[in-house]
């Protein structure tokens, strides 16, 4: 279980500050959270450090 109460979630500076995104937070033991910005306490996916360079660049790979 990670602990989130402390995190500190932010959105990317494409989103436009509408609520129809996805916010980041980097967490302890090198792990990263991502949540729906409009289910703030809704689930939340935990990334490793492997994980979250794997998914990155997926998704650098899809909009290229």
């Amino acid at each position: 279980m990670v602990d989130l109460s402390g995190a500190k979630w932010f959105k990317s500076s494409y989103s436009g500050g509408g609520n129809d995104c996805v916010e980041v937070a980097h967490l302890e033991r090198g792990l990263t959270g991502v949540r729906d910005s409009k289910d703030p306490g809704g689930p939340t996916l935990i990334f490793t450090a492997a994980e979250w360079d794997t998914f990155t660049a997926a998704i650098g790979q899809e909009s290229a």
